[in-house]
């Protein structure tokens, strides 16, 4: 790939992120505003106020104003990183979401790296010894990936939190280490669906490799064992691979929902239960459009890496 195929490649890329954002911030914009409810209600907790006070309060929060005048206001406050403030909280939603952005965010790395370090290993062990080690793995990652998160975060907490007591049942823990402490049980209980989709799809990946005519040509110089995997096999098959690990990675971040609010964990995703029922729409809006931020961004940079990853893939070519 050459300096000037590069360039416009990347600018399609962007525009493309760009777009799509916009997209989807028009389309979170508008169901919010579909739902019924007068999200006022959530400010007064029911209080009886005049037409004149409530007619104040919808013009402090912009409620009294049109779809596409509403729309223009919210995203060009949004991209000076204003998200507004919230009904429930009377604060800043950028504060609101950044103080508890930490939790989630440790959160989310801890689970896609045990996702990716035991799916890929289990996929390519299974992979390079077949027969029995294969049907096994097939089994576990079909097993894995029919279990939702909210099942294996109960599984865990009853059988490791209050039956042998090995992890703590709430709360985020204080410093690094005590934190990943307490966010064990919740990562594995993240991570558990990942690895199985991570499983099936790396077992496929490798198992292709090593069907392939350059790995048997290999063999027949003398390259063998780790050599061989590394350099003919996992290498080459990173593509796929690292495709799904971008969306598994960003779909992580609607886990936390279900995840924190089982573990008692004060993040984003606890944050956005208690928004929805709250019918803090302000809140609503920008964790929704965070999330769909970090999609986009996670695979835009995937998409932007696999030419480099693996030769075989052009820029503006099809993924394998």
């Amino acid at each position: 790939m050459t300096a000037r195929t590069l360039a416009p490649w990347i600018g399609k890329r962007a525009l493309g992120a760009v777009l799509t954002v916009l997209v989807a911030s028009v389309l979170i914009y508008g169901a919010l505003r579909l739902v019924p409810g007068d999200p006022v209600l959530a400010v007064t907790s029911g209080r009886r106020l005049t037409p004149d006070q409530i007619t104040a309060l919808r013009h402090a929060y912009g409620l009294d104003k049109g779809f596409a005048q509403g729309y223009l206001a919210w995203i060009g406050d949004a991209l000076h990183l204003d998200l507004g403030r919230s009904l429930t909280y009377q604060t800043s939603v950028t504060s609101l979401i950044g103080s508890r952005l930490g939790v989630s965010g440790l959160l989310i790395a801890y689970s896609a790296v045990l996702a990716i370090a035991v799916g890929a290993g289990v996929a390519l062990v299974s992979a390079v010894k077949g027969g029995l080690v294969d049907r096994i793995a097939t089994v576990a990652a079909s097993l894995t990936t029919a279990t939702p998160p909210f099942v294996a975060a109960i599984v865990l907490l009853s059988v490791f939190a209050v039956g042998l007591g090995w992890f703590p049942s709430t709360g985020a823990g204080t410093g690094l280490p005590d934190r990943l402490w307490h966010l064990t049980l919740p990562a594995v209980a993240m991570a558990i669906a990942a690895f199985g989709v991570l499983a099936r799809v790396g077992n496929a990946a490798f198992a292709d490799e090593l069907g392939r005519e350059h790995v048997a040509a290999a063999r027949s110089r003398g390259v063998d064992g780790a050599a061989l995997i590394r350099r003919h096999v996992v290498r080459n098959a990173l593509g796929p691979l690292l495709t799904v690990i971008g969306v598994l990675v960003a779909s992580l971040f609607v886990g936390t929902a279900v995840i924190e609010t089982a573990f008692g964990l004060d993040g984003v995703g606890s944050l956005l239960v208690t928004s929805v029922s709250r019918r803090d729409f302000p809140v609503v809006q920008g964790i929704a459009l965070l999330g769909v931020l970090l999609f986009v961004v996670v695979n835009t940079l995937v998409d932007l890496a696999l030419p480099f990853i693996d030769p075989r893939v052009t820029a503006g070519g099809p993924r394998r």
